[in-house]
């Protein structure tokens, strides 16, 4: 099999999409969604990626073309400007980034580098991981190893959400507690995300739109469960903290609702107020505001942007790297194909010379190796003009060209099936040419 694919991806993500349109993309499952990729036409392999903020999906075609229109159906009800289109490189450097958490909602976050792993396994149990995508997501999950362990883009609290979780800390003890989460928007999102890295015995996801709840309780670690919006001040009497960060433009908490709540953190990061200020005067409520929080982010927000300039130029190299790789691969494939049909062309009209040759009075071994030599010597002149070609359109991307060879010189036409564990002459190409070329 030659590997000249080309891997083009797309991408509904929280920069540019809302979460009914993240949530629009895609299909039930990753394996769902590589199951159905790589029944398009043309695709050899397909990886998906979906979490709350972001469904991608990259499949690799011999053509980009072939890889635009498999990707077409992906996003069909979304809006064209929440979706973004990349092409091969692109998606090589997107993928990176993500794994590095430079396209995350919170700069430089840990979760999404598991769940891009996830996504790969669940991918190759679906068949869509061949030999152009394990590299490709392999390197990116290796370069968010690296962003991670080399650089402090990981460290710190960015996020209102995070920073909530924090300050809930250090007021009160998280151990067996039980928290609210009011809204599962993006802010909701974090805050549940950073709960679950705290002894917190449960989290109660509180939303108008109950199936977005449902999402950010199923996707956290922990005993979680989710409710509508209109019987949350019957589970605020269980609450120890409450973090509310929902987008409605009245408070959702009045200070009625907070009467017979007892001793309870409410911490308000939404902007307009949640909760009614009115209620921090109640015996046994502390309420905190969003102002109270942004001088806890602030620092370690600049400290993950200069970070991230470490990342970028990490990602720059490995990207230079892999492209390289991928472009000696592919040269180096198409060649050795094309040197093994031009040898099986060769032996069999030398084998057939030299019958008749034979049968016209017989010939010397001095004479059958010229005649051999004269085949290898035709083989070597006629291929190594297209062979430097072949390698200076790797060399510059030119995958077009690369096609056209394949398809003008057809090496594999009368390739004899091959026997399992018989190895192909289309590892070994003539070494003294390739050598000779290399230099």
């Amino acid at each position: 099999m030659i590997d000249t694919g080309v891997i083009t991806g797309v991408s509904v993500a929280h920069t540019r999409a809302s979460v009914d349109e993240i949530d629009a993309a895609g299909g039930d499952s990753v394996r769902a969604t590589v199951s159905d990729l790589l029944a398009r036409e043309g695709v050899s392999e397909a990886y998906a990626v979906s979490t709350c903020n972001r469904s991608e999906a990259y499949v690799v075609t011999d053509r980009a073309a072939d890889g635009t229109a498999a990707l077409s159906t992906f996003a069909p009800e979304v809006r064209e400007g929440a979706v973004r289109h990349l092409d091969h490189e692109e998606s090589l450097r997107h993928l990176m980034r993500v794994a590095a958490g430079l396209e995350s909602l919170v700069l430089g976050e840990d979760q999404i580098l598991g769940q891009v792993r996830t996504a790969y396994e669940e991918s190759r149990s679906a068949g869509g991981i061949g030999p152009m995508l394990e590299e490709s997501v392999t390197k990116a999950i290796h370069v968010g190893e690296r962003a991670r362990t080399e650089t402090a883009i990981n460290e710190g609290v960015v996020s209102l959400g995070s920073a909530a979780v924090e300050l809930a800390a250090r007021e009160l003890d998280l151990a067996g507690a039980t928290a609210v989460v009011v809204g599962a928007g993006e802010m909701g999102t974090l805050a549940a995300r950073a709960l679950a890295d705290t002894p917190t015995a449960e989290v109660v996801v509180a939303n108008r739109t109950v199936p977005h709840a449902e999402h950010v309780a199923g996707e956290i670690e922990m005993d979680a469960r989710a409710l509508p919006l209109s019987e949350l001040v019957e589970v605020i009497p269980t609450a120890d903290l409450v973090i509310s960060a929902t987008g409605a433009p009245e408070p959702v908490l009045g200070r009625g609702d907070l009467t017979d709540a007892g001793e309870v953190v409410c911490i308000d990061i939404a902007q307009p107020r949640d909760v009614e200020t009115a209620a921090d005067d109640l015996d046994g409520v502390t309420l905190y505001d969003i102002d109270a929080l942004e001088s806890v982010t602030r620092r370690t927000r600049e400290q993950r942007e200069a970070e991230a300039r470490a990342v970028e130029a990490m990602i720059d190299d490995e990207l230079d790297r892999l492209l390289d790789s991928f472009k000696r691969k592919r040269a180096d494939e198409v060649i050795s194909a094309m040197y093994a049909g031009a040898e099986r062309t060769k032996a069999r009209e030398v084998d057939t010379a030299l019958t008749k040759l034979e049968t016209q009075g017989g010939l010397t071994a001095e004479q059958r190796e010229t005649v051999e030599a004269l085949a290898d010597a035709l083989v070597g002149q006629l291929l190594a003009a297209p062979t430097k070609s072949l390698r200076d359109a790797a060399g510059e991307d030119d995958w077009t060209t690369i096609q056209t060879a394949l398809r003008l010189f057809d090496p594999e036409f009368d390739a004899p099936p091959e026997t399992p564990g018989e190895e192909s002459d289309a590892e070994h190409p003539p070494e003294g040419l390739v050598e000779e070329l290399d230099d």
